[in-house]
């Protein structure tokens, strides 16, 4: 484990995690560059374990001992706690950071090949809500998780952070258009659930009592919900009834409802 000391923010050995804050630019280096970045020994050791390699770690010096075991031939850069605020652009105070290699996406079928519970995230924009729908999959039992070309990238820091590393728990993969995706889902015997507000939109715990036995469960957007395209190729439109007038939950909430209803 080779471990180099740095006392220089410009050091071009630190551009992988510079600017971390800076959220629509990491969206386009990262999936372009290969890379992502983990966050915290917990989240890196999950990473580690679904076969992902780091490509260097960014430490202070306390948290050292927590990447011994997982750097391998990976440089260790160690920085004192003001040379990290001024690479990353805040207080680094959850551990250490890695750059990781990002792994080459699976085939949609591949994913979905025995799954019985999908969840299907279309357009999310928000990397906190893509994190918290991940965590809800992990814990209520979904078999895997298929996010839009537009969604949230799960692999994006916050992302990883909010799910607690279920990111590289879940099998996950992205779709292609619907006019594509559908039929793919439909072949793998897959009864297309699409969670909106609808007339004529069955109740969620009806749908649950009588449920087909694979399932894909269609998430949509922020605000504005499925796309029309995504309502057209649903085999059912499926609502959460809802009380003291409200129309409906945030879209992880949502998600985390509709999977212990059908777990």
């Amino acid at each position: 484990m080779p471990v180099i000391r740095i006392d220089d923010a410009t050091d071009p050995r630190l551009a992988d995690y510079r600017d971390l804050t800076d959220v629509a630019l990491r969206r386009v280096l990262e999936p372009a560059g290969g890379l992502y970045i983990a966050e915290s020994a917990k989240v890196i050791a999950r990473a580690h374990a679904a076969g992902h390699h780091a490509r260097s770690f960014l430490v202070q010096e306390k948290w050292l001992p927590d990447v011994v075991d997982l750097a391998g031939d990976a440089p260790v850069f160690v920085v004192s706690d003001e040379v990290a605020e001024q690479v990353t652009g805040y207080a680094v105070h959850r551990g250490a950071l890695a750059a990781m290699h990002r792994p080459r996406p699976a085939p949609v079928s591949e994913v979905v090949a025995d799954a019985r519970l999908v969840l299907v995230l279309e357009d999310i924009v928000d990397h906190t809500n893509a994190g918290a729908a991940f965590r809800a999959a992990a814990g209520l039992g979904a078999d895997a998780v298929l996010v839009s070309e537009r969604c949230a990238d799960p692999l994006y820091r916050r992302s990883v952070r909010v799910s607690m590393g279920t990111v590289f728990q879940v099998p996950w993969t992205r779709l292609p258009a619907w006019s594509e995706a559908a039929p793919m889902l439909r072949d793998a015997g897959l009864h297309l659930a699409a969670l909106a507000l609808a007339e004529g939109a069955v109740p969620l715990d009806e749908f649950a009592a009588a449920r087909p036995d694979r399932v894909a469960l269609l998430m949509g957007t922020e605000g504005d919900g499925l796309s029309r395209r995504a309502l057209a190729v649903a085999d059912t439109v499926v609502t959460i009834p809802m009380a003291g007038g409200v129309d409906s939950l945030n879209v992880a909430a949502a998600a985390a409802v509709s999977l212990w209803a059908l777990r």
